[in-house]
């Protein structure tokens, strides 16, 4: 990948990590209420996938989803709301850090049902077909969803209607605090993928340069309305589950070397060697992480929202049902 193109990709590598490291230290100070689960070590999955997205594309999260709504274009700012549960959030500071959604970039909300995530996705992407728009869809969901029912009643949906959707698979390798390989029977989501005729293929998902190259080749077959795709991007979760698991269920030095793999550092090595200063690299992390911290202050100093907005933008099943 020539420098011009993976440039652009680090550095919202670096707002993405710089937003989980704050949220997470936010979490712990006792700032922010509710669970946040950082995305610390995938960076590169979100970013390579929605660099080949349009604007008017969508995307579905699960509960980790604060790195793949910067990926596709939301603002910290906001985001931060959210977090701090304050007005201004994407969701008016009542959805919190699993539920961060901005329909104004495509972002159609993160999710803590796992694979219910993926249904919303192929239900966006029948839709899409339905109104003939130029829309792909991309849902992404953790390795733990690989044996829940709703993921495999959404790739049968996808492949008989051939709808615009891509799956991806982040295979953190861990599911909660459970190796997912000790519950996961057979050849795992590869082999689910291909038992419904899904085209799909395994990557490092380390590597942003390498997770872009077949992320666009799957987006552009998709547009082209030759139906769904599947991508197994393999990574590490750093920290635990959620920012107060200590994640002392994992091996120790297999967590060290686990590490090693830091898709920052490993672009980092890479726009080195095509001519970047490491001066410069460095001026764009603390550029990013400068940028955080400002949304952070400007959301610790926003209001709460007003009382009776509990009440606002919910479901009334009481005058469905009555319809």
């Amino acid at each position: 990948m020539l420098l011009p193109q993976l440039l652009p990709l680090y550095r919202t590598m670096q707002l993405i990590r710089a937003f989980e490291e704050a949220a997470g230290q936010a979490f712990r100070d006792g700032r922010i209420r509710g669970p946040v689960h950082q995305y610390v070590g995938q960076e590169a999955i979100a970013v390579g996938v929605c660099a080949h997205l349009r604007p008017t594309d969508y995307i579905s999260s699960y509960h980790r989803g604060h790195g793949h709504a910067i990926a596709k274009g939301a603002g910290i700012g906001r985001m931060m709301r959210e977090l701090l549960g304050r007005e201004g959030g994407t969701c008016g500071g009542k959805g919190g850090s699993m539920h961060i959604a901005d329909f104004s970039v495509g972002m159609l909300g993160a999710n803590g049902v796992v694979a219910d995530g993926v249904t919303i996705a192929v239900g966006a992407a029948q839709a899409v077909k339905l109104l003939r728009e130029d829309r792909v869809v991309v849902a992404f969901f953790g390795d733990g969803a690989v044996n829940r029912g709703p993921l495999l009643e959404a790739f049968n949906w996808a492949m008989i209607y051939r709808l615009p959707v891509l799956f991806v698979c982040e295979d953190n390798q861990y599911a909660a605090t459970v190796r997912t390989s000790e519950f996961t029977a057979g050849e795992g989501i590869i082999a689910r993928a291909r038992s419904f005729g899904i085209p799909c293929e395994s990557i490092d998902g380390n590597d942003v340069a390498v997770v872009s190259s077949v992320s666009g080749k799957f987006i552009e077959r998709i547009r082209k309305g030759e139906g769904p795709a599947l991508i197994h991007a393999v990574a590490y979760r750093w920290y635990g589950h959620f920012a107060h698991d200590a994640g002392a269920y994992r091996d120790p030095e297999a967590h060290r070397k686990a590490l090693e793999g830091d898709p920052l550092e490993r672009c980092r090595r890479e726009l080195s060697s095509k001519g970047s200063s490491p001066s410069d690299l460095d001026r764009i992390r603390m550029e990013m992480e400068e940028k955080v911290m400002l949304a952070l202050r400007e959301a610790e100093a926003a209001p709460l929202p007003a009382p009776e907005t509990a009440f606002t933008e919910i479901q009334d099943l009481d005058a469905v049902w009555l319809r």
